[in-house]
């Protein structure tokens, strides 16, 4: 359920699932005169009675996490239950025979294979990324970003929080810049209260960021990064601005979701210092940024891209400036082809309860809100562009949405999802067709297997492991899944479409 992270000790101790907390420098001796006075009768161990009164209600209480979690697509997690709630009654030798068998029937199951996989990408495959050039990096001293608005923000607290170097940070207007400074404070004092920053370093680390309206106080930077409105022409502006007052051997990086990296860098002096460094929403939370190689980007950029991701702690993932990338090529698609079912009768809640029904983190219409539906209009629009209207359609109904100025399909605040009456007024379907989930996958699924079949011969990415990789650490689809081409593969969508697989085992 949490991508396999362990809880440490202190957090172990506390649930009562260790009787001592020892400190590090100590702990081997500590542990070991621990279990020599157990065993003199020096110490005694007092466990609180177990509780079983409410067993049926907390794992009841339970599995409505596991499923909203979950939605049903892992095994395991429904397992461990099973166990707990056995262990409340049945003896040692009948607790252990037990785990055994889940054992046994978990070990061969499609979601363990995927999950070892999984596993093994974050853990091995993200560690040693293809394509970073041999050269040393240059060192950053100092972060500019350009825009001021959430994203910016986001990547501001990051750099500032990861590196401890001076973050400046530039809009046009000062309540904006006013805006994303208060943004930045409250952040510090959340890691304060969470323990992950100590409270005399507030001082300095606020004093490290620094807000402005003005291009000269980019002219020491060695790292500057937009984060403008998703338009060509606005981020070519901004660059061209920037190459005005910074040194020559600044890097110039966009976290564009969407445009040609070489086309932004096309009208400057020194096109080979640009890169693209796309971060996922939310920044905090995501690890991974595509980093995007232009025609022109040299190997110096290249290199200090990836050891940046690296210090910012981030998985970096070498993409070919192709439109969209990679990870929002793939969602796009998706998106497409759930609105495309939804006017042809589908409701919105059935597309939603579909997918899920995958295991993904976030159901595709609630995604849309997150990303906000006008970012992933132009995101459609590059792909539309790029690949036709037979692959990308820009939907009529969501360009229409997109003018009312509507920013999610379901009304907010609402336990239970209900579409917005006006969605619903100005949507209009095509069709009445009644579909069931199992044919709702099939559309979204099989399309996906031909959109990654030529991302693949694109050379967008290196390898197959690499899009399983960017869907986990960009997109956090779950670990049990194993991406997305190992699961096509498993559940046969990949021979049936492709008549091939992704993988040879």
């Amino acid at each position: 359920l949490n991508q396999n992270r362990i809880i440490n000790g202190v957090q172990a101790f506390e649930l009562g699932l260790a009787d001592r907390l020892f400190e590090n420098a100590e702990f081997l001796d500590e542990s070991l005169q621990f279990l020599i006075d157990i065993i003199n009768g020096k110490t005694k161990i007092k466990r609180k009675d177990p509780y079983f009164k409410k067993v049926n209600q907390f794992i009841r209480e339970a599995k409505e996490f596991v499923d909203h979690k979950v939605h049903g697509a892992a095994i395991a997690p429904y397992k461990a239950l099973d166990l707990i709630k056995g262990a409340c009654t049945w003896d040692i030798d009948t607790g252990f025979e037990e785990e055994n068998k889940a054992l046994g029937e978990l070990i061969k199951s499609r979601q363990c294979k995927a999950s070892i996989y999984a596993f093994d990408l974050v853990n091995r495959h993200a560690k040693r990324p293809q394509g970073v050039p041999d050269v040393k990096p240059l060192e950053i001293k100092k972060v500019g970003i350009i825009g001021a608005g959430l994203m910016a923000s986001q990547l501001a607290y990051l750099f500032l929080y990861r590196l401890k170097v001076p973050v400046v940070v530039k809009d046009i207007k000062q309540e904006i810049i006013d805006k994303a400074r208060g943004y930045i404070e409250q952040e510090l004092k959340k890691a304060i209260d969470k323990g992950k920053l100590e409270e005399t370093k507030f001082n300095y680390m606020f004093s490290l960021f620094k807000t402005t309206l003005d291009w000269k106080d980019f002219e020491d930077c060695d790292f500057v990064i937009e984060a403008v409105f998703e338009d060509m022409n606005v981020k070519k502006q901004v660059f061209k601005e920037a190459e005005e007052v910074i040194r020559e051997d600044c890097i110039l990086a966009s976290n564009t979701s969407s445009l040609s990296i070489t086309e932004m860098g096309s009208e400057l002096k020194q096109p080979e210092r640009v890169v693209g460094f796309h971060f996922f929403n939310p920044v905090a939370v995501l690890p991974l940024v595509e980093i995007i190689k232009s025609k022109e980007t040299n190997d110096l950029t290249l290199a200090t891209a990836f050891n940046l991701a690296k210090k910012i702690k981030k998985t970096g993932l070498l993409v070919k400036d192709s439109p969209a990338f990679l990870v929002n090529r793939i969602l796009t698609k998706m998106m497409v082809d759930c609105l495309e079912i939804v006017d042809n009768g589908a409701t919105f809640q059935e597309v939603d309860d579909a997918l899920l029904s995958l295991g993904l983190p976030i159901a595709p219409f609630d995604l849309l809100a997150l990303v906000g539906p006008a970012v992933a209009f132009h995101v459609l629009e590059t792909l539309n562009r790029s690949f036709g209207p037979e692959r990308f359609p820009l939907n009529e109904n969501f360009k229409k949405m997109i003018e009312a100025g509507k920013t999610s399909i379901y009304l907010p605040d609402k336990k239970k999802k209900v579409v917005d009456p006006e969605i619903e007024k100005l949507w209009q379907k095509k069709g009445d067709y009644q579909y069931r989930k199992e044919e709702i996958l099939d559309i979204v699924l099989e399309n996906l297997t031909k959109e990654i079949d030529l991302i693949l011969k694109e050379k967008v990415v290196a390898s197959s492991r690499d899009v399983d990789m960017a869907m986990i650490l960009g997109a956090g689809w779950p670990f049990f899944m194993g991406g997305i081409t190992m699961y096509l593969d498993l559940v046969g969508i990949t021979p049936r479409v492709l008549q091939k697989v992704f993988f040879s085992f």
